[in-house]
């Protein structure tokens, strides 16, 4: 593998700018390591093979033409196979929207999926600052799930032990920066599809404030829930890409346009965990966050990353989100409900799979287009969310998780007058096998309990990678997220703490880096 792909984003484009390496040099290194790495990981659905080589040969030539190039010259990004892409495939990994795939579970190929005639915002975001689009990545179909075993092509595997999940829903993302394919790549999280697979791989993954980041060309799944955010190696490489998809945007009437925030904790002075007057930064850890279901050795190693936290400086204090336990419930009646309505547009009359025979009536159209197009997973939401917004269940279920829903956003409102940060673990487990909870729901539905709480409150959140700890079905010792959660678009506190945090935590030695520990 190219000592390249161990460097991160600001540092590769930094070498491209510079012209001591070329970009289309650092492309065909990650064109490589997708090439030896793909087949045994399932990262990747589609490589833009010759799309990402013509656009590293373009950023090339201006360099040399003495032309300014973007902030991510050169940096190759994989993207989640949810977000549009106008000259890749897009198929949120879901048979339905491959035209002519094969009705029987095997012959899908996500190569000759629904081609979208533009690009998502944050992907022409990227594109702008002179990123490379490398490819599509695997993940739980239409993003349900949390083990990227619900795509409708193959599993993401673990590159830390690939008998592993790497988690979802965002799982080929995860996968592909932990396996050091890509320096970054785009995912996005509804009930924590970025944090805990960034978690159970150990990457940096970043959930942004909802209304931060643009959600036009989002597949959607759930639209009062739904963000898009990144994935880096290390937390200042997390910032630049989310520093450069980030704004308002007139295609998405939730996205804020904010004044342009800069993220990048390189920019900033003086200590993080302190304020300007000297006083120590605050940081919450929610008791609930602990009991929920959390393994000892996950429990370990974030109160471990925690107390060198405190050595350094911070102010620790207990707090208590006491709503947060009906979390689960909550979400999978809300996201279900908003899914269900959400997917009444896969109906194999206006793109992707069409399943009829001649002379059948409109509604056998529907059911056998969406009956084989759909996996399991996804009917089971489709279901469940129709079901809450029924006639006579409405009100005992949809609208009591809507106070629901409230009464969190209470809580996290009433811990940040107190503090300034939330600290939890991002995933109460590390990464189990593959296979081992898809008999299962409840099981793998509670595998989200540490990160639904920020996502129904709509705050921004990030795991960072705090440690090893060995599963409790045995085998070698496993990644450990810490997750970070602030206030509503307070992200440049949050990555401002989790560059320092991560420092501590290298500094320390609890921390293995990714590069050493990944194939």
């Amino acid at each position: 593998m190219s000592d390249l792909l161990q460097r991160s984003a600001p540092e590769l484009a930094a070498l491209v700018s510079s012209g001591q390496v070329g970009a289309e040099e650092i492309t065909r290194a990650s064109l490589d390591a997708i090439d030896a790495s793909n087949g045994a990981l399932g990262a990747f659905l589609t490589v833009s093979r010759d799309a990402a080589l013509a656009a590293a040969r373009s950023i090339d030539e201006r360099r040399k033409r003495g032309e300014p190039l973007g902030k991510l010259a050169g940096v190759p990004v994989a993207v989640k196979d949810a977000l549009a892409t106008k000259d890749a495939p897009t198929t949120a990994a879901s048979r339905i929207l491959v035209p002519g795939a094969s009705t029987s579970d095997q012959g899908a190929d996500p190569r000759a999926g629904y081609l979208p005639p533009y690009d998502a915002t944050v992907v022409a975001k990227l594109r702008a600052a002179d990123a490379i689009i490398i490819g599509k990545t695997n993940m739980d179909e239409f993003a349900m799930g949390s083990s990227t075993e619900n795509s409708a092509f193959f599993p993401a595997r673990n590159p830390h032990d690939p008998t592993r999940i790497p988690g979802g829903s965002s799982g080929g993302s995860a996968v592909a920066v932990a396996a050091n394919m890509a320096p970054l790549a785009l995912g996005s999280d509804t009930g924590g599809s970025i944090r805990q697979p960034a978690a159970l791989t150990g990457v940096v993954g970043v959930k942004p404030t909802y209304g931060r980041v643009s959600r036009y060309g989002l597949f959607a799944f759930a639209s009062s829930l739904d963000q898009v955010g990144v994935f880096a190696r290390d937390v200042r490489g997390a910032a630049v890409s989310l520093e450069v998809i980030a704004g308002g945007d007139q295609h998405d009437a939730t996205s804020e346009d904010r004044p342009s925030a800069v993220f990048d904790p390189a920019s900033f002075k003086g200590d993080p965990l302190k304020h300007a007057d000297g006083r120590p930064l605050r940081i919450g850890i929610a008791r609930e966050s602990l009991e929920a279901g959390v393994e000892p050795a996950v429990r370990a190693a974030v109160l471990a990353a925690a107390n060198e936290l405190a050595k350094a400086g911070a102010d620790l204090v207990e707090v208590s989100l006491p709503s947060t336990r009906f979390g689960v419930a909550a979400y999978y009646v809300l996201a279900t409900a908003e899914a269900s309505s959400n997917l009444a547009r896969y109906d194999g009359v206006r793109y992707g799979l069409r399943v009829h025979e001649r002379g059948e009536p409109l509604d056998q159209l529907y059911k056998k287009t969406r009956g084989r197009g759909f996996g399991r997973e996804v009917k089971r939401r489709i279901i469940l969310g129709t079901f809450v917004l029924s006639a006579g269940y409405y009100d005992a279920y949809y609208r009591r998780a809507q106070k629901v829903r409230t009464l969190i956003k209470g809580d996290f409102d009433r811990a940040f007058s107190e503090v300034d940060l939330l600290l939890s673990p991002t995933s109460p487990t590390v990464a189990f096998k593959l296979g081992a909870k898809t008999q299962d729901p409840l099981a793998m539905y509670l595998g989200d309990v540490c990160t639904l709480p920020a996502s129904l409150a709509g705050v921004p959140a990030l795991s960072i990678p705090c440690g090893l700890a060995a599963p409790g079905d045995g085998g070698p010792p496993l990644p450990v997220g810490l997750q970070l959660t602030a206030p509503a678009f307070e992200e440049a506190l949050l990555l401002r703490v989790a560059a320092r945090v991560e420092g501590l935590l290298d500094a320390s030695g609890l921390v293995r880096r990714n590069a050493e520990a990944a194939p």
